[in-house]
């Protein structure tokens, strides 16, 4: 009974210890709205450190504030993170970035809740280095993309908002017609 009670605390650790100690609280309006969404992701710091470092570090000099879904699948993905987005042309939205990729730390599943960084395809991206800023949120198990990117958090809160922003009506890009835009996004101790 005394190893089977350790074994469960030991379990308990290890899970504690795969999520980090703080949360993305992001903050999204919906153009035609007039209140604000929130969603919270969890990190895992210990599987994908560096990404989630970036993430942080882009949150805190408010990279994102401002930033527009660009994509949107209904009930299966939302797409963020371009700051080309913030451009009366939607021609090039989906290249932008703050100027550098990430290495890849591909360790998780794409569950429904997972959040992972974009990525140029294989062809020219041999390595799979990340975006540097650029995300996508799965709102379904999407097991075709295990192995190919890298998953740096998960969402605890928002999964009814995140839905809600992809069944938006979208032009011939999967660009939201209305804008749905990041407000913010705050780093914050987990409460």
């Amino acid at each position: 009974m005394k190893s089977i009670l350790l074994t469960l605390l030991a379990l308990a650790a290890l899970v504690r210890g795969a999520a980090a100690d703080d949360v993305a609280v992001m903050n999204i309006r919906i153009d035609h709205e007039k209140k604000i969404e929130r969603v919270v992701l969890e990190f895992y710091e210990g599987d994908a450190p560096q990404t989630v470092a970036n993430f942080k570090k882009l949150a805190r000099k408010h990279f994102y504030n401002g930033i527009n879904f660009h994509r949107v699948f209904a009930h299966t993905l939302v797409q963020a993170g371009d700051p080309l987005s913030l451009k009366r042309n939607r021609s090039k939205v989906g290249t932008g970035g703050p100027g550098y990729t990430l290495p890849a730390e591909i360790r998780r599943k794409h569950t429904e809740g997972a959040v992972a960084m974009s990525r140029l395809p294989d062809t020219i991206n041999p390595s799979r280095r990340s975006s540097g800023s650029q995300f996508y949120i799965c709102l379904k198990p999407m097991p075709e993309l295990d192995g190919k990117y890298t998953v740096f958090a998960h969402v605890i809160e928002g999964m009814d908002v995140l839905d809600k922003i992809s069944a938006q009506p979208a032009d011939t890009n999967d660009n939201p017609l209305e804008h749905v835009t990041i407000k913010s996004i705050k780093i914050q101790p987990r409460s």
